[in-house]
């Protein structure tokens, strides 16, 4: 609950329908991986300690600046930090995706991850940014300078997989193995999904190795 879609919307506060779905899903021995960007997901702590379980929070940067442009209605990523906090203290195993790293802005995430492991984090996962003719329109638009800048990385030298427009394969590799690096330095496991790069991976890509039982 859910790579495609955030299974806190703000609507959630309202409806309370991920919770409905969690206690259905805590009744049926069901193992639970949440990815997120809410820190609505500390609610729902009670339901997560009953059953096998763990939290993927998705904090693309620590600057609060750049969040807003890149995350426009997400929670500011001091919140999504105490979140990872509360969590850890509650025994909820918690990984973060820092995801995704774009050049020339949140390339260099090693305050990031110095805070995650002081926080108990055991896990970190990082991607890059993939481009689709959407998210690109939108990216443009809010940060029109480094666009410029992203535009020959992508569309001259870039790598096509599937419907998406990958930074180079060295360059994607360079800042994986950065961040694998900056993992093991902070006593932290590291994985990168869809980048071709699972060798780096110290284990499974997503945090789903947390789950308990």
């Amino acid at each position: 609950m859910s790579n495609s879609s955030d299974p806190y919307p703000n609507l959630e506060s309202e409806t309370g329908l991920t919770r409905q779905c969690l206690e259905i899903m805590s009744t049926c021995n069901c193992r639970i991986q949440i990815i997120t960007k809410s820190s609505l997901v500390t609610r729902d702590i009670d339901i997560l300690k009953k059953t096998a379980s763990t939290v993927s929070m998705t904090i693309t940067t620590d600057n609060g600046a750049l969040a807003k442009l890149l995350e426009l209605n997400a929670p500011p990523p001091s919140e999504r930090l105490k979140a990872v906090e509360t969590l850890v203290e509650n025994g909820i195993p918690t990984s973060v995706r820092i995801d995704p790293i774009i050049p020339f802005l949140n390339d260099d995430p090693e305050n990031l991850v110095k805070t995650l492991s002081s926080l108990g984090v055991k896990h970190v996962t990082g991607s890059t940014y993939k481009i689709r003719p959407d998210n690109w329109r939108r990216f443009s638009q809010a940060l029109p300078e480094t666009a410029e800048k992203l535009r020959p990385l992508y569309f001259s030298e870039g790598e096509k997989i599937g419907g998406s427009v990958l930074l180079p394969r060295d360059l994607r590799l360079k800042l994986m193995r950065s961040m694998s690096t900056l993992a093991a330095k902070y006593g932290m496991k590291f994985g990168t999904c869809r980048e071709d790069l699972a060798f780096l991976n110290t284990a499974a890509c997503d945090g789903s190795w947390l789950i308990r039982g």
